[in-house]
């Protein structure tokens, strides 16, 4: 199997179409192949499902207009799919693929695929032997409606061989751009997400990101907005690594700190895993029925598995009586459930003097969530 061919010319050769196609190719190939190993295929910029409201004229049901925005993507062959200007849904098409469909409101999926045309215009003088053929190509796009489900078949696409140059039609590789929702004959709004199948986004394969001012960001949005999360690591005389909150400004308000020595700055309260040999405890007051709670980082899953032992205490309380009265427990117990079972006696002969009388009481309780040490203590 041989590499890409790259042309290479010299003095006084005559260069046929094929000369100057491979060209081209050569390049375009070369970019094709950047494009679909160092990065992931999706949506690069733009191309979201836009909306504006509207009525029909002749049933006045409300309903709304879908556009795509401009915006460019880059499908699993590499090729880049340009979208100039925004381009309205046609409802025609809409119901070409999905007219039969029984009334329903799961959304339908939008795909965006490569589509070669030739020009409107021929592009440069016609040839000297009077052929009519077009020497150039559009690199244009087809906006397709799929049925319901058909949002799988974006995840299920297999990329070329490594070699190979992006695909052209009638090779298609499908970009989801979003779902549309149906109803009365109009589509009714958009969605990102169904099904558990979103949009896709470009991204990029790399083991290492480096940064030249000195200053390293990550953030969920293209724009910084006050409010949203960001994580940011810094070189020069004071590293460190901050994650934390944009403020109006455009700063970073740390929520955790980790600096060059190794300590570690929170603003907020610490929880997570147990460690071997640890011990978490929670107290308070509970009556007959309740719940006792788990000490704060404990799940119930870690106690059913046995991951964590559960230690729990229990002290009558003694209820607000009269001078004259006699109080005892007769029972405080906690199920495995950690439920409550307490029951008191009260004995009040200026009320009832021939028999004392039993009712729910009260506990002080102290939890405590325990994790056994290893052999080696920890």
């Amino acid at each position: 199997m041989t590499g890409p061919l790259r042309p290479a010319f010299h003095e006084g050769q005559v260069l046929a179409a094929a000369d100057l196609s491979a060209t081209v190719e050569y390049a375009r190939g070369g970019a094709a192949r950047h494009a679909r190993h160092l990065h992931e295929w999706g949506i690069v910029e733009g191309l979201g499902l836009v909306t504006q409201p509207r009525t029909d004229p002749l049933t006045g049901v409300r309903h709304v207009e879908v556009s795509v925005a401009a915006g460019i993507a880059v499908d699993g062959t590499g090729r880049e799919v340009v979208v100039a200007e925004p381009v309205v849904l046609r409802e025609s098409d809409f119901e070409e693929v999905n007219g039969a469909d029984q009334s329903t409101d799961e959304p339908y999926p939008v795909f965006l695929t490569a589509a070669d045309r030739e020009p409107a215009q021929p592009a440069g003088p016609v040839s000297c032997s009077g052929s009519a053929t077009k020497t150039r190509v559009e690199e244009s796009y087809q906006i397709l409606f799929g049925r319901l489900g058909d949002e799988r078949l974006a995840a299920e696409q297999q990329p070329p061989a490594i070699g190979d140059p992006p695909a052209d039609p009638p090779v298609r590789w499908l970009v989801l751009l979003g779902y549309v929702h149906w109803a009365d004959g109009h589509f009714s709004g958009v969605e990102t997400a169904a099904r558990g199948v979103a949009a896709r986004f470009a991204g990029v394969r790399a083991d290492t990101v480096s940064a030249r001012s000195g200053a390293l960001t990550l953030r969920t949005g293209t724009e910084t907005q006050e409010g949203e999360p960001a994580l940011v690591l810094t070189g020069g005389e004071t590293p460190n690594l901050v994650f934390g909150l944009y403020q109006g400004g455009g700063a970073v308000a740390p929520l955790m700190t980790v600096a060059a020595n190794g300590n570690l700055t929170i603003e907020g309260s610490f929880g997570g895993r147990m460690s071997a040999g640890s011990t978490l405890v929670t107290s308070g007051t509970a009556t007959d029925g309740m719940l006792l709670p788990l000490p704060s980082g404990v799940t119930p899953e870690q106690v059913a598995d046995g991951r964590v032992v559960i230690h729990v205490h229990l002290t009558p309380r003694i209820p607000p009586l009269a001078d004259s009265a006699l109080f005892s427990p007769v029972e405080a117990t906690v199920d495995a459930d950690r439920r409550v079972r307490c029951r008191v006696r009260v004995y009040n002969p200026s009320v009832n003097w021939k028999q004392p009388v039993e009712q729910p009481g009260a506990v002080d309780f102290l939890v405590l969530a325990t994790v056994a040490a290893t052999n080696g203590g920890g």
